[in-house]
């Protein structure tokens, strides 16, 4: 395959991986029993359940990169606009996903679960608000971008600090880091830092990307050393700084590992992977997966093992949940969904263009090269 689409390979296998992370941290946070909340194995698997967010969030912000890089031929005002829409259509999700989850645990369903903050309602509203950087092009705007999700993260404790009593606690939630919701500060800065690897990668020669790589390995291990180190200092510039709620030690670990992760799904899809891969399959399809598991798990539809498993139950049910999901997907890609849905006059995006970008070759010459499926 080539490097252009094994591009998109990677990127896809690095969602699936966060799609498993994320199947077995919401398999034992919702079956888990309250003995088995003390165990180490609930203790890791909620450790790692965490990344996953940060990895959705990240590549969310590189595809609305590579989007702004694909309008750049537009003018400003109709670039600003298209992002929009793109953070109007994430956020349509993000309502969908409540009304059904509502709906769906009716009669005991609770209409404040209708406001809660999830993480698809920050990517619609963080999209909205960084829609601003499609107004710069190339290597301005990484910097601004990479500039936002430092900035979030490094007030991130003083907003928590903040005295926002007065303010509407839905609206609060899209605001103030919290234990249960994703607010911008600073779940936030992940999409910014993702925006900023998006309209990186057209600039990317095309013999380039094993040291782009290189280079990912080595920031992700700066990023995450440097977090740790910070965050068991004795001393520290906030006063209120919690490690797992609001530290930009914890976001510089995050995006840490997922910088790892990525230059790891990149070797392994470029010189390991042979044919088709499961865990590909599910990358493709991660917004399917995320939506019919949630259900799954904290629904009605397995409500009498909340809260009552042990860690082997909870790895069984994992285990099962995982190929379920799977076949979902293979089923999603195979049956055409979207085409169904849209003879029934519901809207879906159609398939983007592929984007193409100028790269200079070894002689010096300047050639139009494809980037697949992007």
């Amino acid at each position: 395959m080539s490097s252009s689409s094994q591009r998109v390979v990677f990127l896809d296998w690095m969602r699936g991986v966060a799609a498993i992370i994320m199947l077995q941290g919401h398999t034992f946070d919702a079956f888990a029993s309250p003995e088995t909340r003390q165990g180490s194995a609930y203790i890791f698997s909620q450790f790692f359940g965490g990344e996953a967010a940060a990895i959705f969030l990240l590549l969310t912000g590189v595809t609305y990169g590579l989007g702004m890089n694909r309008r750049q031929h537009l003018p400003p005002a109709q670039r600003v606009i298209a992002a929009l829409k793109r953070a109007r259509y994430l956020f349509v999700l993000a309502v969908l996903f409540r009304l059904q989850s509502w709906l769906f645990s009716m009669p005991h369903s609770d209409w404040h679960s209708l406001l809660k903050v999830d993480v698809l309602n920050l990517m619609g509203t963080m999209a909205a608000m960084l829609s601003v950087l499609a107004l710069f092009e190339g290597v301005r705007r990484i910097r601004w971008a990479v500039l936002i999700g430092a900035l979030i993260a490094a007030f991130s404790p003083l907003v928590s600090g903040l005295d926002l009593s007065a303010m509407p606690v839905w609206l609060r939630d899209y605001i103030v880091p919290g234990a249960i919701n994703f607010g911008i500060f600073p779940w936030g800065a992940f999409l910014a830092f993702g925006v900023a690897v998006g309209s990186m990668i057209p600039l990317v020669e095309r013999g380039a990307w094993n040291r782009v790589m290189q280079w990912s390995a080595l920031c992700g291990f700066g990023l995450l050393l440097g977090g740790q180190y910070f965050s068991n200092l004795p001393f520290s510039l906030y006063s209120n700084a919690d490690f797992w709620l609001n530290s930009p030690a914890l976001i510089s670990c995050k995006l840490g590992i997922a910088l790892l992760l990525g230059a790891g799904a990149f070797l392994w899809t470029e010189f390991g992977s042979l044919g088709w891969s499961w865990v590909q399959q599910l990358g493709t399809t991660s917004l399917v997966v995320y939506w019919v598991h949630v259900e799954l798990v904290y629904g009605n539809w397995f409500k009498s093992f909340q809260g009552r498993l042990t860690t082997g139950q909870c790895l069984l049910f994992a285990a099962c949940l995982i190929p379920a999901m799977v076949a979902l997907s293979v089923a999603v890609k195979r049956l055409q969904w979207g085409q169904m849905l849209r003879k029934i006059g519901i809207p879906i995006p159609g398939k983007p263009v592929p984007v193409q970008s100028i790269l200079t070759t070894e002689n010096g010459t300047e050639r139009p090269r494809r980037i697949a499926g992007l």
